[in-house]
């Protein structure tokens, strides 16, 4: 894959279609300005800062841009938190609507008709395909994005992770759980 992309990445630049700075300007920008990590750096900031949950809670885009962070992810991102009592998925029926700015570029599954149509017809065996057993009392509610509204899961903080910084919290965060289709990692795992 990476051969045939580099050589229609060249032939391109050669036909002079494409610009080869520009084409590294944008690969930069997915290693260093957006992707899960910045999503991870909300969701952590979101669980050691109350002020800045309740903001992200109230305005999910303003509480972004807040942390200068890059948000064009359409007019209007949305943060849905998960409690004891409800989980929250992401899903977009129509295409792949994905706030790609603070959660990268949307994994092969995310596009696919299967899960576009099983996530709403039956968000809980979706989450079981993914590993994710939740209690039968939990409800599920599946958001649908779209091109004007995006969609961020707040997870709930794994236990036993109080007192931790930011960026430790940070490292539990995965682009799954702010799907919706998996869970933080558990203290244990990054302690």
């Amino acid at each position: 894959m990476q051969l045939r992309v580099r050589a229609l990445e060249t032939v391109l630049a050669e036909k002079g279609y494409i610009e080869p700075a520009a084409i590294n300007a944008i690969i930069e920008a997915y290693e260093t300005k957006v992707g899960p990590h910045i999503g991870a750096r909300v969701v952590a900031k979101a669980w050691s800062d109350p002020a800045f949950k309740r903001a992200l809670i109230a305005d999910a885009s303003q509480a972004v841009l807040a942390l200068g962070l890059l948000n064009r992810v359409g007019d209007h991102l949305i943060a849905v938190e998960n409690t004891p009592e409800l989980h929250n998925m992401i899903v977009c029926t129509l295409c792949s609507c994905y706030p790609w700015e603070v959660l990268g570029l949307p994994p092969v599954w995310y596009k696919s008709a299967p899960y576009r149509s099983r996530a709403v017809s039956d968000p809980r065996g979706v989450l079981n395909d993914f590993g994710v057993l939740l209690p039968a009392g939990t409800g599920i509610r599946v958001w649908d994005s779209t091109a004007e509204t995006r969609f961020i899961v707040l997870p709930m903080p794994p236990a036993g992770t109080a007192g931790w910084s930011e960026e430790k919290l940070a490292t539990l965060v995965t682009r799954d759980c702010m799907i919706g289709t998996g869970l933080p990692k558990e203290a244990s795992e990054v302690a």
